[in-house]
């Protein structure tokens, strides 16, 4: 397999995993915002906040999976670029509330680990990607 091919499929894989596991708790938002705020063990206690998260984790969720799973078949270092920032805005959210709060609970602490990630497995694939794009390569 060449270079060009391996830097594709893998950023598709990439792209593809974010899509299902941002599509899984998009849909799970949906059908019981609850379930989605039982992991920071926050109660719901009025339809205002019920609307809430089932719009932002599962309405905006939903649109941003599907332009993740648009991207991955139309333009591969456009979504990677996007995962970039997204898993970076994530990261760096949780940093100012480490600073700003003080320390993350063990939910806080294991996604901004997983987001950091992400955001740097995005970043590698992008100047692969982008290189496997060069002359030559």
């Amino acid at each position: 397999m060449n270079f060009y091919k391996t830097a594709t499929l893998s950023a598709r894989i990439y792209l593809g995993f974010c899509a299902f596991c941002l599509a899984y708790l998009s849909l799970l938002s949906l059908a019981n915002p609850q379930a989605t705020m039982d992991f920071v063990q926050v109660e719901l206690t009025n339809n205002d906040a019920i609307s809430s998260i089932r719009g932002i984790y599962g309405g905006v969720g939903l649109s941003i999976t599907v332009a993740i799973v648009y991207l991955l078949f139309k333009d591969i270092r456009m979504g990677l670029g996007f995962l970039i920032l997204f898993w970076g805005a994530y990261a760096i959210s949780r940093l100012i509330t480490l600073i700003a709060d003080g320390p993350l609970g063990d939910f806080g602490s294991q996604w901004l680990l997983m987001e950091s990630v992400f955001c740097v497995l995005a970043v590698g694939l992008y100047a692969f990607y982008h290189r496997s794009l060069a002359p030559g390569a």
